[in-house]
């Protein structure tokens, strides 16, 4: 394992620049696939083989994880109108890197709610990304991940005016977690060598939680009241359509939380292995208190 070439995507990203991390605290010396190395600290960028390209083409990353061992996958948002083709066209590019050049073993960041196959809006296209990868043949690991901590980031505005929206029932308790964690968790599988075949792990956080909970929380954190307020799906879509988004791409996140908050159990079950330990409580006291400049 000590002289395995180790692929990341995404290195900067809110998981794959913990993974970086406890790469580099390994003595690993990982080759990092980005757009835009100037992205990186220069101590990094120092430690690390740094590759510059568009995930989107298919033919870079054939060439940037030629003699890679393992791959930390990750499906970087496009901008096409249709986001679940889009996920699948960069999930069609790691199949293909995986097969041509023999990747022995793939750590694909996906999401709670691939296990549908269809029917979970953008989700869908990290279920087309599952089944590209599995149909390589190689050992892959699929970590499916809860509602990351730092969706509320999203929400600065809302929640400096104390209020929490969302479009998912009041009542609904689902799996938070820290992205760290899910770094944690992708890190520890990438450098170990006791796992083949196709496999799914969830990561699911500390605890299940409600929005009114999840408010709860943050009114202690942040030192001000916060409530949680259910808005209806299309106000939702208005104030995508506000920022910018195509209908497609609307829909597309849309689809998550209408295909996801009735009758959906997920396919690993909270357990021992799937829990983590970084709450909510602690992060936003630590992180978003001082963004929101508590």
């Amino acid at each position: 394992m000590t002289h395995a070439k180790i692929v990341v995507t995404t290195p900067t990203g809110h998981v794959g620049s913990r993974v970086v991390q406890l790469l580099l605290q390994a003595g690993v010396r990982p080759t990092l696939l980005l757009r835009d190395p100037g992205k990186l600290d220069a101590a990094i960028r120092d430690r690390a083989d740094v590759v510059q390209g568009d995930q989107g083409d298919a033919d870079f990353v054939v060439r940037a994880t030629r003699g890679a061992d393992r791959l930390f996958w990750v499906d970087p948002p496009t901008p096409d109108d249709d986001p679940v083709a889009g996920y699948a066209r960069m999930g069609a590019n790691a199949a293909r890197a995986v097969r041509e050049n023999g990747i022995a073993r793939t750590v694909f960041l996906s999401s709670t709610g691939a296990e549908k196959r269809h029917g979970a809006g953008e989700i869908d296209g990290l279920a087309r990304t599952e089944e590209l990868l599995n149909a390589t043949g190689a050992s892959v690991l699929h970590l499916r991940c809860g509602y990351f901590f730092t969706n509320l980031l999203m929400d600065a505005e809302s929640l400096r005016e104390g209020v929490l929206r969302t479009t998912w029932p009041l009542d609904y308790p689902m799996p938070w977690v820290d992205p760290r964690d899910i770094g944690d968790v992708a890190a520890a599988s990438l450098l170990a060598d006791g796992w083949t075949g196709s496999r799914v792990q969830a990561v699911h956080g500390p605890e299940d939680l409600t929005f009114p909970r999840v408010a709860e929380i943050l009114s202690l954190a942040l030192g001000r009241p916060v409530r949680a307020e259910r808005i209806s799906d299309d106000e939702f879509r208005t104030s995508l359509r506000a920022a910018g988004l195509s209908e497609g791409q609307v829909e597309g996140i849309v689809g998550m939380s209408v295909g996801l908050r009735e009758d959906f159990v997920p396919e690993d079950p909270r357990s021992f292995v799937t829990t983590t330990p970084t709450s909510l409580a602690g992060w936003a006291h630590s992180l978003l208190r001082a963004l929101l400049g508590t």
